[in-house]
């Protein structure tokens, strides 16, 4: 079975403020919110693609609606 692919982190905030998220806090992690709901993405050069899944399914979105986004 091929390994999938991951999505660079920068590519992942920019779809998110796309929907309304913005950046509140960076460290290790990015944390973004849109007034409801506060997520985490990881600072990895290539975030991997099922951690990619929850983060989407966090924001309400699934993951071909997050594709269309990125």
């Amino acid at each position: 079975m091929p390994k999938r692919p991951g999505i660079n982190h920068l590519a992942a905030v920019r779809a998110l403020e796309k929907i309304g998220f913005i950046v509140i806090r960076q460290g290790k992690h990015i944390t973004m919110s849109d007034g409801l709901r506060t997520i985490q993405i990881p600072r990895a050069n290539a975030v991997n693609a099922y951690t990619m899944g929850n983060i989407a399914k966090q924001c309400g979105l699934s993951p071909e609606e997050f594709r269309q986004l990125v």
